[in-house]
């Protein structure tokens, strides 16, 4: 093909162009080299930067040619910025496993107890290697005599003399025949003062006592059986059978990675195979596994290969509850950190150390499992509140058990629980509680939704008397340690546990009050000392209202069906960043969950398992530091339950205390009649604020699809006509008639 270049030069357009050289029609120019030699064009002080058109003196243009402007060379980056990125990645001089005090004495304890096995394993079998040794004697001591037989008298060097002799070489013989004899001569003088000494040794021996008699010869069969031990048959048996779990490597890695079928991963493996995969740090040991960091292919996230999770265990070759790969966004989202551990997960019994636990103190957390590494995972519950999810048979309840259990063994702590599902599970702790039920039928559930009422006042009350403390005592205007062993002031810790508490929230005469109650307290009572612990195996607006698990700090989530149900529990957008409880296996891993806020990063943790039995004990050891402290109380001391919805009709109130007359009334107006009515129960209303009044009513009012609006009306004492929230007579009159039809026709059924 011919490129004609354009002339810069407009006045010679129309000149004709020079015929070639003579003897030359074109030039032949290899393509690669001229490629090669292309640079880009530089600006010259002859020629302004402006001037982009290219002159004669620059050579030959070739159309669609591309200039790169990254031109390799230095980059010029400021040195302390370098630094600063080298500083990120630091490795620490002290070990991680050294800066925790737990860690360090649980590898300590784990080292110790290693070698103190081996050595009781060793010394308890030290009579079965003397009978190895023993019978092994007599053919040590063949191999010894015809060793020094050998050697004494050059028998090694046999062969190379008769080479000689059949080469018919009498010279090569006559010289080593004369190295022979020089050997010979000077082994047999060696041999002999050894067989002396041995002899002298044995007659000392013979006149010493009878231990260094036996000690002796206990060395002798010792250094005999020795030296005859078969090849095939050590004297010594392993104390620990050595794992057959294959060593994590760079190559196994990409190897495993390439086999995902991630189109990402293999077109850059095909294009670059030796540096697609980039190891940002070496492959080490990291408790009972192998840890390796990787930075995947550029457009490759961790969540590509969250999603092939069980392809990667097939590709490594072990167990799926080995394979625990994560991501670091802290770095970037194609961090990933693969951790594949010496043994499955789903086989692992974690010990809660709350069985053997005199006493504990919820400020510093509850022991909730492990990790896979096996660190422990220690859940915070102050100023906390923890939503557990799951579908059922995954260990939900067995997880609720583990945070009862510790909160029981806290004397300052006053626990209340709900068990909705009626099976009894924790009834052990029954003994410990202010408010206790077990049971799904509607009285239960009633019970259950007092209990949110009476927290809704308790976190009011609460907030009166934080607010009133002294700075000194309550600088930062939150529970602590120190205020809730003052228990006259009471703001101890409060820990209320509702478990399948969808039973509640999708109940169609409690549900919506409970709601909007829980969350209030979710919102409010965090920094006041009470704390939600709500568990529920339905996950889904329903019965888990938005405002619910959108506020909750801490969220654990055992396996699940799907997407949505994910999202629910662990937050909006938690499986598209990975966080993924799905990957879990149907009852093989029961009680193995991803636990979110409770850790700096998402962990997949496995619970400690408390059976009955243990959870019997535990509870019976904190009813007696109860009984001690003298803080048990309510339930506990089998007193009546307190109320904390209304025994009345609330809608019946107020159209006692609207007539017929009066179609729309404000809120205000209405919560003072109400006080006036049943003191006892709307005294408090009345006592708010103007503001506080109305809402107060409008959210009491909430629950029967009641609504309110701008009524235009004039004060009971006179003044000024103005609009202010109210209701209508009629809507109340209405829902009132639909409800009791309801009752009759489930009545009649």
């Amino acid at each position: 093909m011919t490129h004609h270049q354009d002339n810069p030069n407009h006045e010679d357009e129309d000149r004709p162009a020079a015929p070639p050289p003579e003897g030359k029609d074109a030039d032949i120019v290899h393509l690669d080299a001229a490629r090669a030699g292309r640079q880009p064009q530089q600006p010259t002080p002859d020629r302004p930067d402006s001037d982009d058109r290219p002159t004669d003196a620059d050579g030959p243009v070739v159309e669609g040619e591309v200039v790169r402007v990254d031109r390799p060379g230095p980059t010029g980056d400021d040195w302390r910025t370098v630094l600063e990125a080298k500083a990120r990645s630091r490795q620490p001089i002290v070990p991680l496993w050294l800066r925790s005090r737990a860690e360090a004495v649980e590898t300590l304890r784990w080292i110790s107890l290693h070698y103190l096995h081996v050595a009781g394993y060793q010394v308890a079998r030290l009579p079965l290697y003397g009978g190895r040794l023993t019978a092994r004697a007599p053919r040590g001591l063949l191999r010894m005599v015809g060793g020094v037989v050998k050697w004494t008298f050059d028998l090694e060097g046999e062969p190379v003399r008769l080479a000689a002799v059949q080469k018919a070489d009498p010279e090569v013989y006559l010289k080593l025949s004369r190295q022979r004899d020089s050997r010979v001569r000077l082994r047999v003088l060696v041999s002999s003062a050894a067989l002396v000494t041995l002899l002298l040794a044995s007659i000392m021996t013979a006149e010493q006592t009878t231990t260094v008699q036996w000690a002796a010869l206990a060395v002798a069969i010792a250094a005999l059986g020795i030296l005859g031990k078969p090849a095939d048959r050590p004297l010594i048996n392993r104390a620990v059978v050595p794992s057959r779990v294959e060593k994590l490597t760079s190559d196994i890695v990409v190897r495993s990675l390439a086999v995902l079928g991630i189109a990402g991963i293999n077109q850059a493996i095909a294009k670059n195979p030796k540096d697609a995969i980039r190891f940002v740090a070496p492959i080490t040991r990291d408790g009972p596994g192998w840890r390796a960091d990787i930075d995947l292919p550029y457009g490759v996230t961790v969540a590509d290969v969250l999603d092939k999770r069980k392809h990667l265990s097939g590709a490594l070759r072990r167990p799926l509850g080995c394979i625990w790969p994560e991501g670091d966004s802290s770095v970037h989202e194609g961090r990933l950190i693969l951790w594949v551990g010496d043994k499955d997960l789903s086989r692992t019994v974690v010990k809660s150390p709350l069985v053997k636990a005199s006493l504990h103190d919820v400020f510093k957390g509850i022991p909730f499992g492990c990790d896979p590494r096996g660190r422990a995972i220690v859940v915070p519950i102050i100023e906390q509140n923890i939503l557990i999810g799951s579908q059922p048979g995954q260990g939900k309840t067995a997880s609720v058990r583990v945070l009862a259990s510790g909160a029981a063994l806290d004397p300052s702590a006053e626990l209340w629980i709900h068990e909705l599902k009626g099976t009894g599970d924790l009834d052990p702790h029954e003994q410990n509680c202010h408010r206790y039920v077990s049971g799904i039928e509607d009285e239960s559930i009633a019970y259950a939704a007092d209990s949110l009422a009476l927290l809704r006042k308790e976190v009011m009350r609460r907030a009166a008397a934080l607010k009133a403390l002294p700075a000194d005592l309550c600088p930062d205007k939150k529970v602590t340690r120190q205020i809730a062993d003052r228990r006259s002031l009471g703001l101890h810790p409060l820990v209320a546990v509702f478990d399948e508490c969808q039973n509640l929230f999708a109940h169609p005469d409690y549900g919506a009050k409970a709601g909007e109650d829980a969350e209030f307290i979710i919102k409010l009572g965090r920094a006041l000392g009470v704390v939600l612990v709500l568990a529920t195996q339905r996950p889904d607006k329903d019965s888990l209202p938005t405002g619910i698990s959108a506020n909750v700090t801490i969220r654990f989530c055992l396996r699940v069906a799907g997407q949505l149900e994910n999202d629910m529990i662990l937050g909006t957008s938690a499986y598209k960043n990975g966080i993924r409880a799905t990957v879990f296996q149907p009852k093989v891993d029961a009680g193995i969950g991803y636990l979110l806020g409770a850790t700096p990063m998402p962990k997949v943790v496995r619970t400690a398992y408390l059976d009955t039995p243990a959870t019997q004990r535990i509870a019976d050891r904190a009813h007696a530091l109860r009984a001690s402290a003298g803080v048990l109380g309510g339930h506990a001391l089998g007193k009546t339950p307190e109320q904390g919805t209304p025994s009345f009709d609330l809608l019946a109130d107020i159209l006692a205390v609207i007539p017929p007359s009066e179609a729309k009334v404000w809120n205000e107006v209405i919560v003072d009649r109400l006080a006036e009515l049943r003191p006892e129960v709307y005294g408090a209303w009345a006592g708010l604020e103007g503001g506080a009044k109305t809402a107060q009513l409008t959210s009491a009012l909430k629950p029967y699809g009641i609504k309110t609006m701008q009524v235009w009306g004039t004060p009971e004492g006179g003044g000024k006509g103005t609009n202010r929230i109210g209701v209508a007579r009629d809507d109340l009159t209405t829902t009132v008639t639909h409800r009791d039809r309801g009752r009759g026709s489930s009545a009649a059924s």
